[in-house]
């Protein structure tokens, strides 16, 4: 068994059975080696595929410079979507359904047709989105503490848990997206606030990041994916039993809540 398969295999063994493992880093995965971690990813969303899960876009990660340096890293990292991830808005999620819990507030591109080629401008971006929507992202770790490297993450599909997605659909052309302001509420009290531009300074640079990068792997965005683009400001641990509300300007709410108890 190689050691991408043991990774693979420690972290089906995390979500399986909603017990934290080690990081990945040192004994698994060498440090810094974001190749592998990759290889680790893809043989989870290979597994996953062939068991019937349908994947429905992407999350881009580490779009905060503050976040990259922190882990040492100059570039976003990405994971897969997929549908039964997806939360209605203003839904409960159960205890247990995601390991150590954050949320953060995020603008979604969907897109309305195809983005094939390795060389990809914000025009293309653009013409490409069909309609963007608030979202919610509900990351989580496999990786006991959130103890993670970038290796650890990447391998961790980006650290993903769930996405609540908003229903009142805007065009591009009426949302700024470097100065659209965001905020996320814990009961009606603010606990992060942000703005576009703490997005690789505009989130649209970080869909054409990724847009490039799966180009070049083989895989590239398709019309009617999903893409959460990356959070606006700093993610929030979540508290059992509490609700949760993004608002986005010129993009409207989405909410969600989570049951109490561990």
């Amino acid at each position: 068994m190689t050691d991408i398969q043991r990774a693979a295999d420690v972290l089906r063994a995390a979500y399986d059975t909603g017990t934290p493992c080690p990081p990945l880093r040192g004994d698994l995965l060498p440090e810094g080696d974001v190749a592998t971690a990759y290889a680790v990813q893809r043989a989870q969303v290979e597994q996953w595929t062939a068991e019937g899960r349908r994947p429905v876009g992407a999350k881009i990660g580490l779009t905060n410079p503050v976040v990259q340096k922190a882990l040492g890293v100059f570039q976003p990292d990405f994971g897969v979507l997929f549908a039964d991830m997806a939360v209605p808005d203003g839904a409960e999620v159960a205890p247990g359904r995601v390991l150590q819990p954050r949320v953060e507030a995020e603008i979604a591109f969907v897109l309305g047709a195809d983005l094939p080629h390795e060389q990809v401008t914000v025009v293309d971006v653009i013409r490409a989105t069909d309609h963007l929507l608030p979202a919610i992202e509900i990351v989580g770790s496999r990786v006991a503490n959130w103890d993670i490297s970038i290796v650890d993450t990447v391998a961790d599909n980006a650290s993903s848990g769930l996405f609540v997605l908003g229903t009142s659909p805007r065009r591009v052309a009426d949302v700024d997206l470097r100065l659209c302001g965001a905020v996320l509420e814990h009961d009606g009290e603010p606990v992060s606030v942000g703005a576009g531009a703490a997005c690789l300074g505009n989130p649209a640079h970080a869909v054409a990041w990724l847009a490039e990068t799966l180009a070049r792997a083989g895989s590239p965005l398709r019309a009617g994916d999903v893409v959460l683009s990356g959070a606006l400001g700093p993610m929030v641990p979540v508290t059992p039993g509490a609700a949760y509300e993004a608002r986005i300007s010129g993009l409207g709410s989405v909410r969600t809540c989570f049951g109490g108890g561990e």
